[in-house]
C-alpha cells in the first residue's frame, strides 16, 4: 500500500515576515501516512539556523520555539543526514509527499542548495495540499491549515505553528482530496 510523507517546516521569521531566502528552518516535522491519513511513522528535530543564530521574539512567540530549543539544536547539515536515514527505511513505500501551501517545497530546496545537500524528496511527487484543497472544495480564495480543517468539519489538534502538529493535522485532509 503506498505511503505518503506529510512535512511541515518553521522557520527564522520578524512579523510581517521575511523572503524565503532570508529565513532558515528551526524545526522539521514529518508524518508517514497512509493512504487514509493514518499515521504509521514520525520525525521531529529541532534545528539550528547558521545566519541568524537569535529567534526574534515574534517568532518565539508565534511557534512556543524557545532560545533553547534551538540554542540545544544541530545545524542543518547534521539534521538533514538524520532525516534522510529515517527516509530511507520508508522510501520504496513512498509515493510521493505533500504540504500545506509552497512554501515548505520551496525553503527545502533553497535549504538543500546552500547546504549542497542531496535529499530522496526530490525523486518524489510534490503535492501542494492547500491548492488541492481550494479546487477540491471549489473556494475563491486559499484557506489557513485551521481554516481549511474547521470547514472540513474538524478541530485543530496540538500546537499551531509547530512542525509536527502542524503536519499531522494537514495529514488529516489528505484522504479528503481526491488525486488527480
Amino acid at each position: 500500500m503506498p505511503h505518503w510523507l506529510v512535512i511541515d517546516l518553521e522557520a527564522t521569521t520578524e512579523e510581517g515576515g521575511w523572503p524565503v531566502a532570508e529565513m532558515e528552518i528551526i524545526e522539521i516535522g514529518v508524518t508517514l501516512v497512509n493512504k487514509d491519513g493514518r499515521e504509521l511513522d514520525h520525525f521531529e528535530r529541532f534545528v539550528r539556523p547558521v545566519r541568524r543564530p537569535l529567534l526574534t521574539s515574534f517568532c518565539r512567540e508565534l511557534t512556543h520555539i524557545s532560545q533553547a530549543n534551538i540554542d540545544s539544536a544541530q545545524p542543518l547539515t547534521t539534521v538533514w543526514p538524520q532525516f534522510e536515514r529515517w527516509l530511507g527505511n520508508h522510501l520504496p513505500r513512498v509515493e510521493g509527499w505533500a504540504s500545506w501551501g509552497d512554501y515548505d517545497r520551496r525553503q527545502l530546496e533553497q535549504e538543500w542548495q546552500h547546504h549542497a545537500l542531496i535529499s530522496g524528496l526530490s525523486t518524489l511527487t510534490h503535492i501542494n495540499l492547500k491548492q488541492r484543497f481550494i479546487e477540491a472544495r471549489k473556494l475563491s480564495r486559499p484557506l489557513g491549515l485551521n481554516a481549511a480543517l474547521q470547514l472540513a468539519g474538524m478541530q485543530f489538534q496540538g500546537q499551531q505553528h509547530r512542525a509536527l502538529a502542524d503536519a499531522r493535522n494537514t495529514a488529516r485532509l489528505l484522504p479528503l482530496i481526491p488525486p488527480r
